[in-house]
């Protein structure tokens, strides 16, 4: 887990820690990788110096209405985080920068040909993580087509926020503003449980609890702040994202199961193309039941590949378990936050098999020992352990063999 330097980042001239920061990168890695770095820390710095706080641009006579109406709803939204969710009380979104573009990161995401594991990059602080981000889109294209030429399926997103885990307090940015308030919510709540629990090498469980976290977060903020129209709407949309989840937790399996069979890589290229072509046949009957919503059109487009698979299992792999846990603590925050930290003290297979063995204890205690496996199915299907899920309902809108994806930011 990371901790705040002692020293704020507005006290210390911006030039100063870049400077300061190139110097450690070459220190530590040498020359390979400091144009990386070195694009990472002038990316990140000139969204500091954007950022103005929130207070000043309300108050400004010449700030556009608009602006200032969803402002006052960010700073709701952010006392909310600290007062209602335990969440860390500090100067994080507290300050609002507008970096005139849609995303304020592109992440490229790569994965080899025949395979689902998402390819790692090592780095200073945080470990090693499963995608590689820029400030700049045409950087992030210039690696994913390098790695197509080494063969990688590759994906490139652009990313409307991220965490400094605390070591900066990250501003407001117009790139999850625009996305409305309970967008800017769920942001929010998922970027500070990033600074209240993280763990550097293990992707996975950090983004998995930051997903737990803020679903918690929406569950509470859409009971006393939105009106029923705005939560009947992200229910609407949440079912969404549970059964496209499911139907892509499905399909991995087959992916898996293809993969790791003894073939020629042309039969593995057939293998693979059949299934892509049957994931989005079966999408396409999803979405009937949905009333032909749209939204995750994009995402079965015809660069559907394995990249864009691990790329959401990173997010959601792991989202039972921290939601079984948090309801072993009977909704207690700082008590489910304390657990957390707890796991986050073992080894990484430490800690994976105790949250497998949280979900199967969960399982048991709803379905009986001998439905242990059938629960647990259904526990990962529905993404939410505090949920009550209907064996038959889980099924009933999913089109045979598969199951779902998610919108995550």
């Amino acid at each position: 887990m990371l901790s705040r330097p002692r020293t704020p980042f507005w006290r210390t001239p911006l030039a100063l820690l870049a400077a300061m920061s190139l110097a450690l990168v070459v220190t530590v890695t040498g020359c390979s990788n400091v144009s990386y770095y070195a694009q990472a820390i002038s990316g990140h710095l000139a969204v500091m110096r954007a950022a103005q706080p929130i207070d000043q641009v309300i108050d400004d006579p010449a700030s556009d209405p608009a602006l200032k109406e969803k402002l006052a709803d960010v700073q709701a939204i952010r006392n909310f985080a600290s007062l209602a969710l335990a969440l860390p009380d500090n100067g994080s979104y507290r300050r609002y920068a507008d970096l005139g573009r849609p995303y304020v990161v592109w992440n490229v995401f790569a994965a080899p040909e025949f395979s689902l594991q998402a390819r790692s990059w090592c780095l200073l602080m945080v470990g090693c993580v499963n995608y590689r981000g820029y400030y700049d889109r045409h950087d992030a294209e210039r690696l994913a087509a390098q790695l197509r030429q080494d063969g990688y399926d590759t994906y490139v997103a652009g990313v409307p926020a991220y965490s400094t885990l605390g070591y900066f307090d990250d501003p407001v940015l117009n790139t999850f503003l625009r996305l409305g308030t309970l967008e800017v919510a769920r942001t929010v709540f998922h970027e500070l449980a990033h600074q209240q629990i993280f763990v550097a090498g293990d992707t996975s469980f950090n983004e998995s609890f930051a997903t737990a976290v803020e679903d918690e977060g929406m569950r509470r903020w859409l009971a006393t702040n939105a009106t029923p129209e705005a939560r009947a709407a992200f229910t609407a949309q949440k079912r969404r994202k549970t059964e496209l989840m499911a139907l892509l937790h499905d399909y991995r399996q087959q992916f898996v199961a293809r993969y790791g069979a003894a073939r020629s890589s042309s039969e593995q290229r057939d293998a693979k193309a059949e299934l892509l072509a049957a994931l989005r046949r079966d999408y396409a009957v999803l979405k009937v039941s949905w009333g032909a919503y749209a939204g995750y059109d994009q995402f079965f487009g015809d660069d559907l590949n394995n990249a864009k698979l691990a790329s959401l299992s990173l997010y959601s792999e792991l989202v039972p378990a921290f939601a079984a846990l948090l309801e072993q603590q009977n909704h207690d925050l700082p008590l489910f936050y304390r657990r957390v930290a707890a796991l986050a003290a073992l080894d990484k297979d430490a800690r994976r098999d105790a949250l497998q063995q949280i979900v199967a204890a969960a399982a048991e205690s709803r379905y009986g020992a001998d439905d242990q496996a059938e629960g647990a199915l259904i526990l990962a299907r529905s993404g939410c352990g505090a949920c009550q899920p209907d064996p038959s309902s889980s099924r009933r809108a999913l089109p045979p063999p598969a199951g779902t994806v998610g919108d995550r930011r």
